[in-house]
């Protein structure tokens, strides 16, 4: 493209922030307008208000772009990434949509609202109809979508070839969770190391929640939650990158685990059929050996964005049982928003 649609990033200084910022900095789509945060960073270089904790080039190179108050009045852009908490986001997120921008939200803030769409672009790419819903309501020439939970965004990736195909019933899920997850400075070494700890804030309520609207049906106007029932146990474990699950799930018909595998290893959604720039060529890796996915050889596959799935076998409860691991900071936060970007894109809601 000889053209890139000009973008802020709100929140930049923080570690998803600097997750948009690095994939952001080199993307043949966008390009960063501003780098957004509080109004203490306001005025610094990047360099200066940040602490950069990621590999690769420090900043993404962009270390002496001078940061702007993440405000619509110093900081609008035809598309916002948001990596703010859910408090700032309440407020600031529905201010850039009524300005006209589309904000791609790592937040939660918004993720149950029945108008903002909770997307994972293989899964429901139907659901950015509700941007219609969502600009009739408001007003609004933007929109804000949502992606999900770190932890729902890595089950649904599994759940949804098999749903589509045989129908998902109920689902008992146990995360082992990795401590990027709580941010940084995250958990402190002296409560994780040597430790699993059984106990994330309000983790197992989003996963239970959030699952049955991602694999629910847009009808073109609402989502109607798909007819499931979903058990989240989540822990946190000492591991730095990656989501790893224990999944059983209740499918009707009780297909058998090669009719379960076929289905997993042929399923190619609209992402990749599109050929979208952060769209792993494989979304869903199945592994056949019996002790992978392991988080230090499969999660950093596809600079983080597939979802690897392994050890399918009969459950005797529930009928289908297997593991599950993906990148919780790239796939589950900064990857997934741009995806969804590049999604909408591609069917013409960017205007």
């Amino acid at each position: 493209m000889t053209t890139k649609i000009p973008i802020t990033v709100l929140g930049a200084t923080g570690v998803v922030g600097q997750r948009f910022v690095r994939r952001l900095a080199n993307h043949p789509l966008f390009r960063v307008e501003h780098l957004a945060a509080s109004e203490r960073s306001a005025g610094k270089r990047y360099r200066d208000a940040c602490a950069w904790r990621l590999d690769g080039e420090p900043y993404g190179g962009l270390g002496d772009q001078v940061m702007a108050e993440g405000t619509p009045e110093f900081a609008l852009s035809p598309v916002v990434f948001s990596a703010l908490d859910t408090e700032p986001a309440t407020e600031l997120e529905p201010a850039f949509a009524r300005a006209g921008a589309m904000v791609f939200s790592n937040a939660g803030a918004f993720r149950m609202s029945p108008e903002v769409p909770l997307l994972v672009p293989e899964v429901n790419a139907s659901h950015l109809g509700l941007l219609e819903v969502q600009r009739h309501h408001h007003g609004w020439t933007g929109g804000i979508v949502t992606n999900a939970n770190c932890t729902a965004t890595v089950l649904v990736m599994a759940l949804a070839p098999l749903h589509e195909a045989f129908g998902v019933e109920a689902v008992l899920m146990t995360s082992m969770q990795a401590i990027s997850g709580a941010g940084y400075p995250g958990v402190a070494s002296l409560d994780i190391l040597g430790n699993v700890i059984p106990f994330i804030r309000n983790e197992e309520l989003k996963v239970e929640e959030e699952t049955p609207k991602m694999l629910g049906h847009f009808t073109g106007s609402v989502v109607e939650l798909a007819p499931m029932t979903v058990s989240a146990l989540c822990y946190r474990v000492p591991v730095i990158e990656g989501h790893t699950e224990a999944v059983s799930v209740k499918l009707k018909g009780n297909p058998s685990i090669d009719a379960v595998r076929k289905v997993l290893f042929n399923w190619r959604p609209e992402p990749q059929r599109l050929g979208l720039f952060s769209a792993p060529a494989v979304p869903l890796h199945v592994h056949t050996l019996e002790d992978r996915p392991q988080v230090r050889r499969d999660v950093e596959v596809d600079g983080g964005m597939s979802v690897h799935v392994g050890r399918l076998r009969p459950c005797p409860i529930l009928g289908l049982k297997f593991a599950l691991l993906g990148h919780n900071t790239e796939r589950g936060a900064a990857g997934g928003s741009i995806l969804n970007a590049e999604l909408a894109h591609a069917k013409g809601y960017l205007r």
